[in-house]
């Protein structure tokens, strides 16, 4: 019986266990990232327990993986260290899969007999006389003999112990060059010579081995039954397939035996786990990557799942249809969910002709084709996400309905149905009178040619929602606000489909969900929804500078612009420094918005200044300044008209030497690809209008060549 004592005692008081259960390089006392599952912060420590005297293993991230080397072990394969029956399963399984040896340790094992003989079992499945022996079956094992050498005359090639186990178990084999009519046989499932060489697959003239009670055996090759050796570190594993006896064992393959391992790439996307060697070969001569076990009821070892699940997208059973094939695949693909293993059937009727992927390939069927069943695998794991995309595709044939402007400056929209519109700036710089000058817009009872602070809105000609929420303001100053806005569009009194509402007296959690609800009831109160006007977006979080927060809620209005198909804008409460806003929320904005305008103070204080910091339909440097100031006979902000072209070009010139400085603050030279690259991410331009701002940027000296590449200039504002 395995006891927890041996155990420790042979494996440095649990130490080995960790290092064979941990797949990643690590040292005792060092913290390192947990391979065991998506670990962002190295918090992972094993470590020397002196009460105790055994190491442990303390996760800070995640306590589940806190505790000894049984407890690891079982928290791997599913069990409850609590349970006898279960730790005495770990015992095992640590014993098995360490190769201790502590369960198979007895008098006639440890033995050595006259001669210096050891005696070894004969492997499960394997009969002592050759008589017969199935595929699923460990084949046989031999002993030494009696001289020690294991080398007669005659023999060209000796295995001595394997990798896993400290005695040798020798064979002999005699190799020979393939013959056409063993490259016939290979060649039928697309195996050529080359490729029997790059797995170690050899043609044998002779096998001789011993069976436990040290009667000699052996088979030779003939033209009717050829034989052929896949060789391993471990040894060789005889292949006879057209004798009776079709698989004997020379070495030992213990619980690591893997046929293909070493001719994997270090990345992939798919690997297919087969049913035998020559299954392996022919997914390799078909161009795709596979390994096999000793047998398709073989035990998975764990251990090497990890590791190739972190270099294969997907590994997928891919086992004979016969009813071993079947159960086992389906047991292991259970044993394995943890690690997203994924099980294939062929469409084979599981006949002794027809039942692996060697048949499937003899029957005429191509590499599309097993793609197509994979493929329709994929179908049926994604079955419920890809339900939801079909209807989220882009069908070329049938373009979507036309996204209609709501908001344009000149020719250039931008605030279209679907879509953002972002409007920052600092106290007192009048977004509140902006806002409501878009309001306005909507509202006009008569398309006239109204004063709308230097924009065009379109008209709401079927009476569709127009909906404002202020979160700032107090409920006069609101409904002064309301009363200009309304005059702006020639009413006395307020349509039906507009509705202002204060949300200052709302805490921060009730306010979206406030505008969410409204806007939903509004959209089929009034037949859909034409402008929407959120001024304070900040107010509806508790820190424009919480990343989740930000990201959630510009997600969530970006959706309603999106069911709802209409144009939110949205009003941000704080400054602008140079070209990009700052915070995560103007972070979030900025990437989701199809434009962005800051209103700022003019040298003349009364003048407020509107300007364009993105546009996603062209270039912001290209929309006209646009001025407003507040007229006190109207009563109201009135537009002033825009600013002088030389006051265009000095901003342009300003904001791009801005941009230089902050992009050759980052490095001294750069490339014209990589230059164009950043003025694209940093400006969120297209391609083209990046090139021009280069060509610009040259003529103003802000930039200059210096052989291939691009440094700061002399002309900087």
């Amino acid at each position: 019986m395995v006891k927890k004592e041996e155990i420790l005692a042979r494996t440095s008081n649990g130490l080995d266990v960790f290092r064979h259960y941990l797949p990643v390089k690590w040292r005792v006392g060092r913290n390192f990232l947990n391979p065991l599952y998506a670990d962002s912060k190295a918090s992972c420590n094993v470590y020397y327990d002196r009460r105790s005297g055994t190491y442990r293993m303390k996760d800070f991230g995640n306590g589940d993986y806190s505790g000894d080397c049984f407890f690891l072990v079982a928290k791997l394969k599913g069990l409850d260290c609590r349970n006898a029956a279960d730790f005495v399963e770990v015992l095992h399984t640590i014993d098995r899969e360490l190769c201790l040896g502590l369960e198979d340790d007895s008098p006639e094992d440890t033995a050595v007999p006259d001669g210096g003989c050891r005696t070894l079992r004969l492997g499960p499945g394997a009969r002592e006389n050759g008589t017969r022996e199935n595929r699923s079956s460990e084949g046989i094992s031999v002993r030494a003999n009696g001289n020690g050498t294991g080398k007669p005359d005659g023999y060209t090639e000796e295995a001595a112990a394997p990798f896993d186990c400290p005695e040798p178990k020798p064979y002999r084999t005699t190799e020979k060059p393939f013959t056409d009519a063993e490259l016939a046989y290979w060649g039928a499932s697309g195996i050529t010579e080359e490729l029997l060489h790059r797995y170690g697959a050899v043609s044998l003239a002779e096998y001789r081995g011993e069976t436990r009670e040290g009667k000699s055996f052996g088979f030779s090759s003939t033209p009717a039954e050829p034989m052929f050796g896949y060789k391993g570190k471990w040894g060789v594993k005889v292949y006879r397939p057209m004798s009776e006896v079709r698989f004997v064992y020379g070495g030992h393959t213990g619980d690591n035996y893997c046929f293909g391992l070493e001719q994997l790439p270090s990345k992939g996307d798919l690997l297919f786990l087969t049913g035998g060697e020559k299954d392996v070969l022919t997914l390799a001569a078909h161009g795709f990557h596979a390994i096999c076990f000793n047998s398709e009821t073989s035990v998975i070892p764990a251990k090497i799942i990890r590791k190739l699940v972190y270099r294969f997208k997907h590994i997928v059973l891919l086992y004979d249809v016969d009813k071993i094939g079947l159960e086992s695949s389906e047991k292991h693909r259970q044993q394995l969910t943890e690690y997203g293993v994924k099980r294939l059937v062929l469409p084979l009727p599981g006949t002794k002709a027809e039942k692996d992927v060697t048949d499937y390939f003899k029957a005429g069927h191509t590499r599309e084709e097993l793609m197509g069943l994979f493929l329709k695998l994929l179908d049926t794991l994604y079955g419920d996400t890809m339900a939801v995309l079909k209807s989220c595709e882009i069908d070329y044939d049938h373009p979507p309905e036309q996204a209609v402007a709501i908001v344009t400056a000149g020719e250039v929209p931008l605030g279209s149905e679907e879509n953002i519109l972002c409007i920052t700036g600092g106290e007192g710089t009048g977004k509140s009178n902006y806002t409501a000058a878009l309001v306005a817009g909507a509202i006009m009872e008569r398309e006239t040619d109204a004063d709308l602070l230097g924009v065009r809105v379109e008209p709401n000609r079927k009476g569709r929602a127009v909906l404002l929420y202020d979160t700032e303001q107090s409920e006069q100053q609101l409904y002064k606000n309301t009363g200009r806005l309304l005059r702006r569009a020639g009413r006395e009194r307020m349509p039906e489909y507009l509705h202002v509402y204060c949300l200052t007296g709302m805490s921060r959690s009730e306010r979206l969900t406030a505008i969410v609800q409204s806007m939903d009831k509004y959209h089929y109160l009034h037949g859909g929804i034409h402008l929407v006007v959120i001024d304070g977006v900040a107010d509806l979080i508790r820190c424009a500078n919480d990343e989740a927060e930000s990201v959630a809620l510009i997600d969530e209005i970006y959706r309603l612009a999106g069911i709802y198909r209409t144009c939110i804008a949205a009003v941000v409460h704080f400054v602008p420094n140079g070209l990009k806003l700052r915070g995560h929320l103007g972070s979030e904005l900025q990437r989701k918005s199809a434009a962005i305008l800051s209103i700022e103070k003019d040298e003349n204080p009364e003048v407020s200044v509107v300007k364009a910091l993105k546009v996603r339909d062209g270039s912001p440097l290209d929309i006209p300044l646009m001025q407003f100031r507040w007229d006190k006979q109207a009563g109201m902000p009135v537009y002033v008209g825009e600013k002088p072209r030389a006051e265009k070009e000095k901003r342009k010139e300003k904001e791009l030497a801005e941009m230089a400085r902050e992009a050759f603050a980052r490095q001294e030279k750069y490339g014209y690809i990589e230059l164009c690259e950043l003025i694209q991410e940093m400006l969120e331009v297209k391609e083209r209008t990046a090139k021009g701002y280069i060509r610009y940027m040259r003529e103003k000296e802000i930039i200059e060549k210096e052989g291939d590449c691009y440094v700061h200039g002399q002309g900087r504002v």
